[in-house]
């Protein structure tokens, strides 16, 4: 492993309803996407588009338009506007993806707080339904750029803005889990289930939890959505061979949990820090081979090589989203801040990320991948049963 080669930074310049929800300040998930950038904060129910000033080398991203969710979508809160807690976007075939935190949240002591007023707030553990979303949105070209739609029509097949159904709410089905429902009660700064990453290749979505982490092993849990025939408005989940709707895995991040996930090739990287409220260390890992694992998962030794050690602040400077940014074979990957550095925000409203370059890929078959099977489809198309 490596430190961090700063490559450059990138200036990421919001409009003023985004400053007003300080969205800059709360990044927590980023896909380039050719000539724009998806993006999102962890306060609300939207996701973000920003258009690159040069995209074959970005040194700017500006002309934000927001996309409100609920627009649609049917987000599960009573209120449309309630923060969805978006962690993870992914961007493959005709859709743009976004999950949910789905975690539990525990109320903060503030400077003014104090003796029994202050352990009350420490007490009290709240959910929000709209933190509990898996979705995706069909992407149509508009003025030349990538803009979410309610429908497509691709090949004579229409697709439309879908939402994993309530009966295959990932909370509901992870209650009889042997590892993990134990920590559904738990806020997910306390350890408990905390969902902070997705990667999406074929039919496969892979979610990546900073918490909880067991003895040490981080969970990616698979999943195989396909569109309910009766509703194509809504995701459901196929079964795999034991029968459950889901796949776990395990990883070996020195005691880290997931902050983020991208697909590279076959590999997906893992942005990976800690679990709870720490500054540090965070770190990217490369999972060989990822996409192509036909069986549960322990990734460890060389299927898991540790590849660069980012950089942390005090209280601040948290990388919470990274996404692979320029040509394929250039190996560079944006990070993106939640709680950025004073010196990350300019005089003129804007934000900065970093731009990192990846250790080359190995060769492959340098990796150990027991338990892989042929590559996944592309295009990332999920249709009916």
């Amino acid at each position: 492993m490596v430190a961090m080669t700063l490559e450059h930074t990138v200036r990421l310049r919001f409009g003023h309803l985004s400053l007003a929800a300080a969205t800059h300040t709360n990044l927590s998930a980023v896909r380039v996407d050719g000539p724009v950038l998806w993006i999102a904060g962890d306060e609300t129910a939207t996701v973000e588009r920003l258009v690159a000033d040069n995209p074959d080398r970005p040194t700017e991203y500006a002309d934000e338009r927001t996309f409100r969710l609920a627009d649609f979508v049917d987000l599960p809160g009573a209120d449309a506007d309630e923060e969805a807690d978006i962690e993870g976007l992914a961007r493959t075939g005709h859709f743009l993806w976004a999950v949910g935190s789905h975690s539990l949240r525990r109320k903060r002591i503030k400077p003014q707080h104090a003796g029994d007023k202050a352990l009350r707030r420490l007490a009290k553990v709240e959910g929000q339904e709209n933190r509990q979303i898996l979705l995706r949105l069909p992407i149509a070209e508009t003025g030349g750029l990538p803009t979410p739609v309610r429908e497509i029509v691709v090949d004579g097949v229409t697709h439309r803005a879908a939402q994993l159904d309530r009966r295959d709410g990932l909370r509901t089905l992870l209650r009889d889990d042997e590892h993990l429902a134990p920590f559904l009660a738990i806020p997910g700064k306390d350890n408990g289930l905390d969902i902070e990453g997705i990667a999406v290749s074929g039919d496969r979505v892979y979610l990546g939890l900073r918490g909880p982490v067991l003895r040490g092993w981080a969970f990616v849990l698979e999943l195989r959505p396909f569109v309910d025939p009766g509703d194509p408005g809504r995701l459901r989940l196929r079964d795999f061979e034991d029968g459950r709707p889901y796949r776990k895995h395990v990883l070996d991040l020195d005691g880290l949990g997931v902050r983020d996930l991208c697909p590279d090739g076959d590999d997906i990287l893992v942005l990976a820090g800690p679990t709870m409220s720490l500054d540090g260390p965070v770190r990217i890992y490369r999972w060989h081979g990822a996409c192509r694992v036909a069986m549960p998962a322990v990734v460890r030794g060389e299927t898991l090589t540790r590849e660069l050690e980012i950089t942390y602040g005090e209280g601040d400077d948290h990388a919470e989203g990274m996404g692979l940014i320029g040509r394929p074979h250039d190996g560079l990957a944006m990070i993106v801040y939640d709680s950025p550095a004073a010196a990350r925000l300019t005089d003129d409203g804007a934000v900065i990320a970093d731009v990192v370059r990846l250790p080359p890929k190995p060769p492959a078959g340098d990796h150990d991948l027991a338990g892989v099977a042929a590559p996944a489809a592309a295009g990332g198309v999920i249709t009916g049963a």
